[in-house]
């Protein structure tokens, strides 16, 4: 609670006192008078102006009214630095109830915490809170599918930069990722980067030249067979794609491949160790296993009021 300093807290006091004083000093003043009384100010020549009194019933519920006022001032803030009696304050209310959410999310999430990520994947309960934690958290890049875009990973496929078991998913969503390809726009010629353009889109196409292949897996071991193997599987270490697969982050047509080759690409995942506690990463990672390991659960999972 932030505390004013006494000068204003006093100045706040005779504000609101005072007015409660003006508002009693004017309802009794306009209390008096007689009934059928007449100011002298007639309209109209029978038109008459009367000082009545207000009505009694009136008068005692503005009288209520004041009252009141001053029982809540007395309980509850609104004099200045004087909390109330009860010592209430808006920050303790919200703090309660941000405790009793809390004790409700950790009876919710207790059921689960001596159940490993992968064995939590059968779980429907947890795959629903975790359907939940994604689609605040993660859909607004991957999709409320996980499907994935231009630059962001597709959840859904089998296809992973770092790994999609259990343990390696919660160390993803925890620390986050950082995925670099350096750009080779400086140190190859333009020739090279069509001889590689030329072959690694088609690694897998049969119908690739002899000449074309041969040329393009020889650039690329002097080139690219660092991070993504002598092979082109990838290296989930460094987080490098698998290339002989059918599957691009940004793009698998010539065009973009040269752009990539080029100018290189960079990927952040971000860490949510900030954002999301150790129970929601748990639930939110069994969830994304699911994803592209379908039991049946994961698509029959159903979002739960949170509480």
């Amino acid at each position: 609670m932030n505390i004013m300093s006494n000068g204003f807290s006093i100045y706040i006091i005779v504000i609101v006192l005072g007015s409660l004083a003006a508002c009693m000093w004017l309802l009794f003043g306009q209390s008096k008078g007689t009934k059928g009384e007449s100011t002298g100010h007639v309209w109209d020549d029978d038109l008459r102006e009367y000082n009545n009194p207000l009505p009694r019933w009136w008068l005692n519920l503005f009288v209520l009214t004041t009252v009141f006022a001053l029982g809540y001032l007395a309980f509850y803030p609104g004099l200045g630095n004087f909390a109330g009696r009860l010592g209430w304050t808006a920050h303790g209310e919200m703090q309660q109830n941000l405790d009793k959410i809390v004790q409700a999310r950790q009876e919710t999430f207790a059921t689960f915490k001596s159940k490993s990520v992968d064995e939590l994947v059968q779980v429907p309960a947890a795959l629903a809170l975790g359907k939940s934690v994604f689609l605040n958290n993660c859909a607004g890049c991957h999709g409320p599918d996980g499907a994935g875009a231009r630059g962001f990973p597709n959840l859904t496929d089998h296809d992973w930069l770092y790994g999609g078991d259990g343990a390696t998913l919660v160390t993803t969503i925890t620390n986050g990722r950082g995925g670099t390809m350096p750009p080779f726009g400086s140190t190859l010629s333009a020739e090279q980067i069509e001889t590689l353009v030329a072959f690694v889109p088609h690694w897998s196409d049969p119908a690739l030249p002899a000449a074309k292949r041969e040329a393009g897996l020889a650039q690329f071991q002097q080139t690219c067979a660092a991070c993504h193997g002598p092979e082109g599987k990838g290296n989930p270490m460094l987080g490098a794609p698998n290339l002989t697969d059918d599957t691009w982050l940004y793009g698998g047509d010539a065009k973009t491949v040269r752009e990539t080759i080029t100018n290189g690409r960079h990927g952040q995942m971000p860490a949510h160790e900030t954002v999301l506690t150790a129970d929601e990463i748990r639930v939110v990672a069994a969830y994304v296993e699911s994803l592209s390991n379908p039991t049946g659960v994961a698509a029959a999972a159903t979002p739960p009021a949170q509480p």
